[in-house]
């Protein structure tokens, strides 16, 4: 039976439930066995005991350390490992390099090392030219959504990208999803729903870190590399929709506080696309034609598919030669579930190579 080696730097509320679909997995499945070697938070670490054990949780340890005593274990371990980062942090994703160098596969939901420097970029795709070991990053973009395997199929198969137009955060699309509808009798406060989605746990701490498009501006440039399009996030063009007098407070509290002060400019938005037949929605944009891409708050048509849009889901429409009428990927884009699903289904990709390897 084959093995794939697994250390998860990051077991936090993502990274415990995509433990826990790894257990699962496991009782259900007979084919490749997936063995946790190794554990690392910022400041502890576990590795198993063995070389055919998973880790005892029961021998955290303090380490000065962890992440290189993580990756030192799965180096070591029988068979192929694979390295699944499920932290935010950039430090942790300029390693990148070395652990493909190195021969470990690495699977994250992280933006930073994607979204980041293109220097950082060209190097992790250059380590993973060969396309052994491979770097997949499915959960960056839409959680669990197949948003990124789409995009790859869509340009390795030669297709070309007219336009990528999409509602990439779960938080934006719950705020204009229940301010801005065609009900006119459904008219809220702005400030009411972010402190409704705050309190639902759908933002951020501070919800400014949501409203100022930075976030999507990641997806965005994610999406532009993917298909071969030098996107950088310091030239992007990304509307911050906080009011300019809010952006300099110095907390959360004070600016949940000041909010509602700005709901008539929110509810003039709200009114001019209403008189159009129209709805707002934050959405962001790959557009290599015009050389528009960027993060903005858009108005659609009633009828167009944003509008319909329920909750906080995500959903992504590929515009390209062969798909003029534009291909939808809808469904929900966020939350641990999710979000560890989209991680796993990629593990589990590297699984499946490593059973054709060794059958070989």
């Amino acid at each position: 039976m084959s093995v794939l080696n697994i250390a998860l730097i990051g077991p936090g509320l993502v990274g415990r439930e995509f433990l826990r679909q790894i257990a699962q997995h496991q009782k259900r499945s007979s084919g490749i066995q997936l063995r946790v070697v190794a554990l690392a938070t910022s400041k502890r670490v576990v590795v198993a005991g063995s070389s055919e054990a998973s880790v005892d949780e029961t021998q955290w340890r303090d380490s000065s350390d962890p992440v290189s005593e993580l990756v030192s274990a799965a180096s070591a371990a029988s068979g192929e490992s694979v390295v699944v980062d499920c932290t935010a942090s950039d430090a942790v994703a300029r390693q990148y390099p070395n652990w493909l160098a190195k021969g470990l596969h690495v699977v994250t939901p992280n933006k930073k090392p994607f979204a980041s420097d293109l220097a950082l970029f060209d190097a992790i795709k250059s380590a993973s030219k060969s396309g052994r070991p491979v770097v997949l990053h499915e959960a960056t973009v839409g959680a669990g959504l197949p948003i990124l395997s789409t995009l790859s199929d869509i340009v390795e198969t030669g297709d070309e990208i007219v336009k990528i137009e999409g509602i990439l955060s779960g938080t934006l699309s719950y705020i204009f999803n229940n301010y801005s509808t065609t009900d006119a009798g459904a008219i809220r406060k702005f400030s009411d729903i972010v402190n409704e989605a705050k309190e639902r746990g759908y933002t951020e701490p501070d919800p400014r870190d949501d409203l100022n498009g930075m976030d999507v501006g990641r997806k965005v440039t994610i999406l532009g590399r993917v298909a071969g399009i030098r996107l950088s996030l310091d030239t992007l063009s990304i509307e911050n929709i906080v009011p300019e007098p809010l952006r300099a407070i110095e907390t959360a509290e004070e600016f949940m506080r000041k909010l509602p002060e700005f709901d008539a400019h929110f509810a003039a938005l709200n009114a001019a696309a209403a008189a159009k037949g129209k709805v707002l929605r934050c959405v962001g944009v790959v557009d290599p034609a015009e050389g528009a891409s960027g993060v903005r708050l858009a108005e659609y048509d009633a009828s167009h598919p944003f509008a319909a849009l329920k909750g906080s889901d995500n959903i992504i429409a590929f515009t390209t030669r062969r798909f003029p009428n534009p291909l939808i990927v809808q469904g929900a884009g966020a939350g641990a579930e999710v979000t560890a699903f989209g991680i796993f289904s990629d593990v589990l990709k590297i699984a499946k190579r490593v059973g054709y390897a060794s059958s070989a």
